[in-house]
């Protein structure tokens, strides 16, 4: 009695692979997991595999799935806004002058990335200013930022 391995097969243990990331907060399982399910497709495509070539083509299959992750979707989703960091680590970001400041009305910057979770800010600034010039923070006084010319 010769064992075969069935495309059903696969799907068991790519379905038991993609549930098993719900325990292990990975999110590399996950992967390996959709290889099996594209080894079912294979199998059910050519069913004559032998187990050697499918387990192989499993592993580059899903190496191929997790370097598609960390090395192209991944980085893209990537929170580049300075939302919840601390107010050391927006001191010196540069935006550009959209309003400029007439008492007792204060200017308005807008920030080519978001600056504590917002990318236009009010602003009070003891140099001269007009639209369009650069500006860079300084401090940060409640919900209004003390920034000065940039040179």
């Amino acid at each position: 009695m010769t064992f075969q391995i069935e495309y059903w097969h696969w799907v068991v243990f790519g379905m038991l692979l993609i549930m098993a990331e719900l325990v292990v907060p990975s999110f590399t399982i996950f992967w390996f997991g959709l290889g099996g399910l594209l080894m079912a497709v294979l199998v059910w495509l050519v069913p004559d595999l032998s187990l050697s070539i499918q387990l192989v083509a499993w592993a580059i299959g899903s190496s191929l799935f997790a370097l598609a992750w960390f090395k192209l979707l991944r980085p893209l989703m990537v929170d580049r806004t300075k939302a919840g960091i601390a107010r050391e680590a927006v001191l010196g970001e540069t935006g550009q002058v959209i309003q400029a400041p007439q008492p007792p009305r204060r200017g308005q910057v807008r920030f080519a990335t978001p600056v504590l979770g917002d990318d236009e800010w009010e602003f009070i600034c003891d140099d001269s200013v007009v639209v369009g010039d650069r500006v860079m923070i300084t401090e940060i006084s409640g919900n209004t930022l003390i920034v000065k010319k940039r040179g």
